[in-house]
Formats: structure tokens, sequence, C-alpha cells
């Protein structure tokens, strides 16, 4: 790579680290961990917990319920102790 290309990443770089640094509070945080935890639970349980609700449903922060109550009705071991997890 020469040295024009090089600077000029480094530059958009800076500029895209700059903008998306965002301040959460723990709850903000918190809440989006759960949230991708409950869309990966959702995918990878899918066939076995929820296979009437449509593959690319968009689970969200009021979804995270659901999904722990479906994973502990309908799962096995694996998704009851994601079950638990995302109920903390």
């Amino acid at each position: 790579m020469d040295s024009r290309t090089r600077k000029y990443l480094a530059e958009i770089g800076r500029k895209g680290g700059r903008r998306s640094r965002r301040q959460l509070d723990a709850e903000q945080a918190r809440t989006m961990v759960r949230v991708r935890e409950a869309r990966r639970a959702y995918r990878r349980f899918h066939a076995q917990c929820f296979w009437s609700s449509p593959p690319d449903l968009e689970i969200g922060a009021d979804d995270v319920a659901w999904v722990a109550e479906q994973l502990k009705r309908h799962g096995g071991l694996e998704a009851w102790r994601k079950a638990s997890q995302l109920c903390r």
C-alpha cells in the first residue's frame, strides 16, 4: 500500500472513530447486550422454540422477556440456561 493510500485510510478512520463514540449509561448498555443476546438465541433456537414465528422477526427490548419465556417453555437444558442469562 502506498503512503498516500495509507494516509487517506488513517484520516477517514480517525474521523469515524470520533463520530462513533457515544456515551451510554450502564442501564442502556445492559439493555443493548440483552437485546443482542436475545436475537442470537432467537436465531439459534428458532427451529426448536420459535418455529411458529417468522425467522426474520426483529427482536427488540420489549421482546427479551418473551424470548426467555419461550426458551424456558419449549427448549432443552441449553435453551433454559440461555433464558436464565437473559433474565438477569
